[in-house]
């Protein structure tokens, strides 16, 4: 597998400047396609830290919420420190190799390596809540169990477990590095684990199912932010807009959804066999609508998930057809999770429902930032809380990033 894209010779400002706005456009329309798409350039000048899906700005108004025992934060605070994911005690246990098969079997280390990750990102959280220093080298003390250890993920479940575990490490790393005030010795071990044994296994995708490639590109841009990785991010990042755009369908994409030039979706027959058997298409249908609602969940969550990145960092999409894809895909998931009757026409008049603690992040962005209405996704939003963890890479987002207006 190819390792990360070499560093190209700077630009001009202006030339920079015009090669983004155009790459932009062409994105946009979906005009942009492999391999020029990786040429995109979307990498800030200078990389905002704390960055990973949440900002400094962000977690002190979720930190001043909870200190002041306002809802909902501080019951998503509570949640989260009742979870055996924030407990002191806890004990790593990293693993040269995980091995993960299909659904996880076999497991060798797979729940192990996930459930540390999302440790260290709920310890990383509490730290900066707490201001107890005990959380931050607890936090540590799992980052540097797993540096210290893993070499290699296995099997066919590698590329996503990676994903999984990669995109909470990121977040982990992230604020430990960037807002703890003590020492982190082994940092740079955690870094050299991100780059050599973590961004090799996302950073090129996947053709597999659309969750898989959106959370691997999750993973791919965290990771490029904590290591300021300009090339990797943006090759994530160009990845990332042609898969949304392929992963939920808008009407003015046409009779059919968009494709992944390299998956060979050539013909409707394979498109409708790619999207589970669904042969009417309409907004706000996604790939894996008709497969169940957990794992268009996953994809959904990993859209919202790198918006916010690239947000904080300086490139805003929810203006752009992500933010409308993100807008559709949750209220058209979240009027038939809330109980709706399913049409005939749509998964054969039967849906698979578990759509998970998703909603937070795009709900927050679309909604309260940019005023728009989006009343099942409020609904379900609104229901849910406090939205815990899916266990596998999503975790406390009504704490972090609920009705947050930075």
């Amino acid at each position: 597998m190819q390792g990360t894209p070499a560093p190209r010779r700077r630009k001009s400002p202006r030339r920079s400047a015009l090669a983004l706005t155009a790459a932009a456009a062409l994105l946009t329309t979906g005009l942009l396609s492999w391999p020029g798409a990786q040429r995109a350039q979307a990498a800030p000048a200078d990389f905002v830290h704390p960055g990973v899906t949440v900002s400094r700005a962000q977690l002190d108004f979720a930190r001043g919420k909870v200190l002041a025992g306002a809802q909902p934060w501080k019951a998503a605070y509570d949640q989260m420190m009742a979870s055996p994911y924030a407990s002191l005690g806890r004990t790593p246990k990293p693993r040269a190799v995980v091995e993960c098969g299909p659904y996880s079997d076999p497991n060798y280390g797979c729940t192990d390596e996930r459930e540390d990750a999302i440790a260290a990102h709920t310890d990383a959280l509490a730290w900066y809540v707490t201001r107890d220093e005990r959380y931050a080298r607890k936090a540590i003390e799992l980052m540097d169990a797993w540096s210290a250890t893993l070499t290699d993920h296995t099997n066919s479940n590698a590329p996503l477990q990676t994903a999984w575990a990669g995109a909470s490490w990121a977040k982990a790393a992230e604020l430990i590095k960037y807002t703890y005030t003590g020492t982190w010795a082994d940092a740079g071990r955690f870094a050299t684990l991100l780059r050599n044994v973590y961004l090799p296994k996302v950073i090129n995708g996947s053709n597999s199912n659309g969750n898989w490639e959106l959370t691997m590109t999750e993973a791919a841009v965290g990771i490029s932010v904590f290591l300021e990785d300009k090339a990797s991010y943006d090759s994530a990042m160009a990845r990332f807009r042609t898969r949304t755009a392929a992963y939920v369908y808008l009407s003015s994409d046409g009779d059919l959804p968009k494709t992944v030039p390299s998956q060979n979706l050539n013909t409707r027959d394979k498109i409708v066999a790619y999207w589970q058997g669904q042969s009417t298409f309409v907004t706000g249908l996604t790939q894996e609508t008709c497969r169940d609602f957990v794992h268009t969940g996953y994809g959904i969550s990993a859209i919202s998930h790198v918006a916010e990145t690239s947000r904080i960092q300086g490139q805003d999409l929810y203006g752009t057809d992500v933010g409308e894809r993100l807008r559709q895909a949750l209220g058209f998931q979240s009027k038939y999770e809330l109980g709706a009757a399913v049409p005939s026409w749509l998964c054969g008049g039967s849906v698979k429902r578990g759509l998970g603690p998703v909603t937070e992040v795009g709900y927050n962005a679309l909604h309260n930032r940019l005023g728009i209405a989006m009343t099942n996704t409020q609904a379900l939003t609104e229901q849910n809380r406090p939205a815990g963890t899916n266990n596998l890479f999503v975790a406390w987002e009504t704490l972090t990033n609920g009705d947050n207006p930075n």
